[in-house]
């Protein structure tokens, strides 16, 4: 049972249920940090009192110690306050909620420091899940996942000794907004339509990967590294109800689904509690009024990020890399109104064969992948526009 938190991120969707859970268990905040959001940190700085609080720039840093006048708070920015709040010594677990790449380093920190490490940042495993995975079993460290669905095989893999006995990982997508359409009305499909998400509320970035799937294809990379198992043992299916979490298919045809509401705070309770589980802030799920629950095949055609995510999780190397970094970089312009929707994959598709991948890669092989696939991404959309 974790007794004091770090949470990177505590500003977005992420961030802000962790510390409602917080307030459910009585759990003491050691280090909050945000990008830019310092208004909201002020007043979780206000309320929660850590030792340490992280923004993004010193310009920043210097608004929020203007909030927070006389308080006996340690105020740091950018790349070092991160790695120190994800290594405080007195934090047992280290919740890290941020968006992108900027979540790989710290959470190689906590992995360094021993700690364990409710992971929300999909871009740690798929970009560097082999050396952040080396990383927590050499230091001890403990990874408990946070997304719904790898949490819920997660709990689905409780009890099992022996993964060669798991025949299949099944993954659920809810299929995103955009789910039923076809390519024709997606060719002009726009922001404000990709972030109406049926049944979660999180962060533009990540609807968005669910309105184009790739979201669900970072996931498929996910679980390669998190469980060890071969992409050949995964699956991925449409449930558009979000009640069937992801489900584990065993060798004696026995399924093993967890379900429960549509609410992230159960299973980043889950991270901060296990292996025990306690009363929790989201509500109780209800069968006999959530309705009949269905399943259905992905289509790879109207949405081809989820066959680029799962042709780079075959590539392996600093293909998961390089499609991690071109498709920050489409989701941004994306969000900008700059590209259309398949832009997205078309600039995926193009940085996955220019930029030249490295099968064995350290930290800064991967690194320097994700910047050339976002250089590869950028010189498309310059394309589109003639420049």
């Amino acid at each position: 049972m974790t007794k004091t938190v770090s949470i990177l991120g505590s500003t977005g969707s992420i961030g802000r249920q962790t510390l409602d859970v917080v307030d459910q268990l009585g759990v003491r905040v050691a280090a909050l940090t945000c990008g830019s959001d310092v208004e909201r940190l002020t007043q979780q700085c206000q309320k929660y009192r850590p030792r340490l609080a992280v923004v993004g720039s010193e310009a920043l840093a210097g608004r929020l110690r203007e909030n927070l006048p006389g308080q006996d708070m340690e105020i740091l920015w950018g790349r070092e306050g991160l790695l120190k709040a994800a290594a405080l010594e007195e934090t047992d677990t280290v919740i890290t909620a941020v968006v992108g790449m900027v979540g790989l380093e710290p959470t190689l920190a906590a992995c360094r420091a021993g700690k364990r490490i409710g992971l929300a940042n999909k871009e740690t495993l798929v970009c560097a899940g082999e050396l952040v995975m080396a990383e927590a079993a050499a230091h001890g460290a403990e990874i408990i996942p946070v997304d719904s669905e790898h949490s819920a095989i997660f709990q689905c893999l409780m009890g099992c000794r022996d993964r060669s006995q798991v025949r299949r990982l099944i993954l659920t997508a809810s299929g995103g907004a955009f789910y039923g359409k076809n390519r024709q009305q997606l060719q002009t499909a726009k922001k404000d339509e990709a972030l109406r998400h049926p049944n979660w509320k999180m962060g533009p970035k990540i609807t968005i990967d669910c309105a184009t799937l790739l979201n669900k294809g970072l996931e498929f990379i996910e679980a390669m590294r998190l469980y060890h198992m071969p992409p050949e043992k995964i699956a991925v299916v449409i449930h558009r109800q979000s009640i069937v979490h992801s489900l584990v298919e065993y060798c004696d045809g026995a399924v093993l689904a967890q379900l429960g509401a549509p609410d992230m705070r159960i299973p980043i309770q889950l991270a901060l509690t296990y292996p025990d589980r306690l009363p929790s802030p989201a509500p109780d799920l209800d069968l006999l009024t959530c309705g009949p629950l269905t399943f259905a095949q992905p289509d790879y055609d109207i949405f081809p990020c989820l066959g680029l995510a799962m042709e780079a999780a075959r590539a392996g190397g600093t293909a998961c890399s390089v499609l991690n970094g071109a498709n920050e970089e489409a989701v941004a312009a994306y969000l900008r109104d700059e590209i259309g929707f398949y832009d997205i994959s078309d600039s995926i598709r193009c940085a996955l064969d220019s930029v030249e991948q490295v099968s064995k890669p350290g930290l800064e092989e991967i690194l320097r992948a994700d910047q050339q696939a976002r250089q590869a991404a950028r010189t498309y959309f310059s394309k589109l526009k003639g420049d």
